[in-house]
């Protein structure tokens, strides 16, 4: 199988209790579901701080990031509706105040994984 390269920008947001939100998603054809900071693909021409800040207000509605710096760069592969990608992220991190995230600026194929957001402690974390 081809593996198709990917370029990504994730964000640790991290609320004032330091509590990192993690958005949920399920693929209903296979089961499986995942955890994952908001973020996504990076675009042509678009700058990984410039995805990261889009990918943000998409996913939780937040506009108004005080990006803070790239934290973690990984490199992974899977496998996703029949294409394998070998995708890089880089993962920037972010305080914010606590706020309530939006489901609204997701795409409808992206709803279809039923999104869902949590705020989770270091400790339910590594529970």
């Amino acid at each position: 199988m081809t593996v198709i390269p990917r370029a990504a920008a994730r964000v640790l947001l991290i609320d004032p209790a330091d509590r990192a939100l993690l958005v949920r998603f399920e693929d209903r054809v296979t089961d499986y579901a995942w955890w994952a900071t908001p973020g996504g693909g990076i675009r042509p021409g678009e700058s990984p701080e410039a995805a990261a800040r889009r990918e943000v207000a998409e996913e939780t509605g937040l506009r108004d990031l005080d990006l803070g710096p790239c934290v973690w760069v990984r490199e992974f592969e899977f496998t996703w509706r029949g294409r394998r990608y070998r995708q890089r992220e880089r993962i920037f991190a972010a305080r914010v105040a606590l706020f309530e995230p939006s489901l609204a600026g997701f795409e409808s194929e992206e709803l279809a994984l039923a999104p869902e957001h949590r705020w989770w402690s270091a400790a339910e974390i590594e529970r």
